[in-house]
């Protein structure tokens, strides 16, 4: 007598709907180490502010060099280093944020939409930061206060920027069961799923 067959639990529950074993290898070394130099550029750079010159300047001038090596590797690097892998149309960023607020928001291997949009956003505002930062040691801009100004407005931007993209990090952390400042250091990340991206 042939067994009635089981009724299919749905994809919510059947084994193979759960993520995979191990690990993927996503960030490369240089990825991981221009993103924490950056992060200890910027924090010298806004700490030595009005207080140490010759350190504010140097990490500044660290940052920029940061920058310029970052895009050269966005070009030329590994998979998903590469600008190409991450980097979209505004409108499906909006489509991302607007997946973010209803909680469908897909799981990517590497940056999402909007983590690329930042990464974007953090790289330019960093670069006219440090252009802005060179320019007040220049004859022509020497002293002049609204130039002063405009570099202190970028900077609290970018501050902004930095708060945005850290919540950003923990919201898709605790979403997708992943920490992903961890995943910044060690470079591996969970392997894709099966609605994963990437």
């Amino acid at each position: 007598m042939q067994k009635p067959a089981k009724a299919d639990p749905g994809p919510a529950t059947r084994p193979d709907a759960r993520a995979p074993t191990g690990t993927a290898r996503v960030w490369d070394p240089l990825v991981r180490l221009f993103h924490w130099s950056l992060v200890a550029s910027f924090a010298t750079a806004w700490l030595s502010a009005n207080r140490t010159e010759a350190l504010h300047m140097w990490a500044g001038y660290a940052a920029l060099g940061l920058i310029a090596s970052r895009v050269v590797w966005g070009v030329v690097g590994t998979r998903h280093a590469r600008f190409a892998d991450f980097v979209r149309h505004p409108r499906i960023v909006i489509a991302y944020l607007r997946d973010i607020v209803r909680g469908t928001e897909a799981r990517h291997i590497g940056h999402n939409p909007a983590g690329g949009a930042m990464v974007i956003a953090l790289m330019a505002g960093v670069a006219a930061l440090g252009l802005t930062g060179w320019m007040m040691y220049t004859d022509a801009w020497y002293g002049d206060d609204r130039l002063a100004a405009l570099h202190g407005f970028i900077a609290d931007g970018v501050l902004i920027l930095i708060l945005l993209h850290l919540a950003g990090v923990a919201l898709a952390s605790l979403r997708h069961s992943e920490n992903l400042v961890r995943a910044m250091v060690t470079g591996a990340k969970r392997p894709p799923g099966r609605n994963d991206i990437g």
